[in-house]
């Protein structure tokens, strides 16, 4: 009788662990690939949402917008992610209409490493634009003093950083060079990718805040969740109000408030050097790349399920990690353009 009664327990057990198996293995695995710029907020949600709906499984690259873009037009991902949103003559080599589906808001800093100097620095569009021109090199140049007369600025070179990899976040922040200096706007441009007249390579935010941290009298631009990780200080720039402001989820969203009144219906719209007294001037959108028409049907409908969830519990994580969640009016208009995927 025992070894009956231990056969049918064994026997069940084998089942039971069959069925949790085959449950296992029936998970939905999302693939997506991206914006640096988001990641610490998209680990975020990925992670909770698994405890919402453990049969679906994200995941995801942080290898930046540009690779994102193109893993997306390749079709070998399910979602793309980006911080530049794609021009017309992009959209049109695209197979399908593809959907640009915003997510948060967040803040490209610059951030730099003096020794002695730590929060408080203060740089004015036109200093910031001489600075990645190369026509500006040392610390202690007389109008970086002008405006930090409080602060000790070595005589030394600075080094400048920027992003080596096509990048999202280099499209924000060469998108504001480009409306605060006419000189950048002509010899550089905008872009995910440009010719830097002077400085040194980092891949993804990671890499430039890596440089950064660990190399003296240097200055970058990364997202402000990067710069508050690596603890690293970042300046206050003067705005188009003519107000030095500090990057903040408020000034963020002040950025956004007036961009927000006339959203386009595709949501592919500049964010930096928007009028205001409190707007913070580098400022973008980070968008989900999404098709419209799903090849997937089962991928598809749990990706609608994600995008439903983070449009309602995701956005109320978005400030603690340093991002600024969508206006309500825009979060409004996203759920309507959710509601079309197909």
């Amino acid at each position: 009788m025992f070894n009956f009664v231990r056969n049918i327990t064994l026997s069940l057990t084998i089942i039971a662990l069959t069925a949790m198996a085959g449950q296992a293995s029936a998970a939905t695995l999302i693939n997506g690939a991206g914006a640096t710029f988001p990641y610490p907020l998209y680990s975020k949600w990925f992670t909770e949402y698994a405890k919402v709906d453990p049969t679906v499984k994200f995941n995801y690259q942080s290898i930046g917008s540009g690779g994102g873009i193109k893993q997306i037009t390749a079709q070998t991902v399910d979602f793309g992610a980006s911080d530049k949103f794609l021009g017309d003559d992009e959209l049109r080599r695209v197979p399908g209409r593809l959907l640009h589906i915003p997510t948060v808001m967040g803040a490209v800093v610059v951030t730099y490493n003096i020794p002695g100097v730590g929060k408080g620095l203060k740089l004015t569009p036109e200093t910031l634009a001489d600075i990645y021109l190369g026509k500006l090199n040392k610390w202690n140049d007389p109008r970086i003093v002008r405006d930090n007369p409080t602060l000790k600025l070595p005589a030394k070179p600075i080094i400048v950083v920027h992003r080596s990899d096509g990048s999202g976040t280099t499209s924000i922040f060469t998108d504001y060079l480009s409306s605060v200096n006419q000189q950048w706007g002509s010899k550089v441009g905008k872009g995910s990718s440009v010719k830097w007249p002077v400085g040194l390579g980092g891949k993804g935010n990671e890499g430039v805040a890596g440089q950064i941290k660990t190399t003296q009298y240097t200055i970058g631009y990364v997202e402000l969740a990067y710069a508050v990780e690596n603890k690293l200080p970042y300046a206050s720039l003067k705005n188009k109000s003519g107000v030095f402001v500090e990057p903040t989820i408020k000034s963020t969203s002040a950025a956004a408030a007036g961009a927000a009144k006339s959203m386009p219906a595709d949501f592919r719209v500049s964010l930096v050097n928007q009028p205001g007294r409190d707007a913070y001037p580098i400022v973008g959108f980070t968008w989900l790349l999404v098709y419209q028409d799903q090849k997937d049907k089962a991928k598809g409908k749990k990706l609608v399920e994600f995008l439903n969830w983070e449009l309602k519990q995701g956005q109320k994580m978005a400030a603690n990690i340093l991002y600024a969640p969508l206006p309500a009016n825009v979060a409004k208009m996203v759920e309507k353009t959710v509601r079309t995927i197909k």
